[in-house]
């Protein structure tokens, strides 16, 4: 059965996450976010910080290495970059960064558009569990969890977050 935890307070990490891109902004970024969980937070993001860009969305079911394995996403959004990447400073936001595979499937994609001067990685929760070596510069909250553990953003309104456990 799921259980909901108030391990961690979204609003107050996603307010944490903007303080600490604040410094970032002088470089005038343009805003990703993944779907879904990333978007909502990418959204709060953008409206603390105040960009004029739109913010742009990834959906990177048909990105994933490990798509035959997973099998096909039901509900597979649009991707939607309003902005041009071309040089630009890129900051991607997600909501859990695990083994590094979304990351990997969201920046091919960014790469398909154009080449960005650089992309920050921001996540709400880093859990251990690495495949590939990708590192978030922004991270809210580090979280360990058994191997059978996963943890699931629930929104866009209220955010909570949700430890759910595989039965096997």
């Amino acid at each position: 059965m799921p259980q909901t935890t108030d391990i961690v307070d979204v609003n107050a990490t996603i307010a944490y996450l903007a303080d600490e891109l604040r410094p970032r902004l002088n470089q005038h970024p343009l805003m990703i976010g993944i779907h879904t969980g990333g978007v909502w937070i990418a959204e709060r993001l953008h409206a603390l910080l105040g960009l004029t860009d739109p913010l742009g969305t990834l959906d990177i079911s048909f990105y994933r290495d490990d798509f035959s394995r997973l099998g096909m996403n039901p509900q597979v959004k649009t991707s939607n970059l309003p902005a041009n990447v071309e040089g630009r400073h890129v900051i991607l936001v997600d909501d859990v960064l695990h083994t590094g595979r979304t990351i990997r499937a969201a920046l091919n994609e960014i790469f398909d558009y154009g080449r960005p001067a650089s992309v920050t990685l921001a996540v709400l929760i880093q859990r251990d569990g690495r495949e590939l070596p990708v590192e978030a510069q922004v991270v809210g909250h580090h979280l360990k969890l058994k191997k059978n553990q996963h943890i699931k953003l629930l929104g866009p309104e209220p955010l909570k977050l949700e430890i759910q456990e595989a039965h096997t």
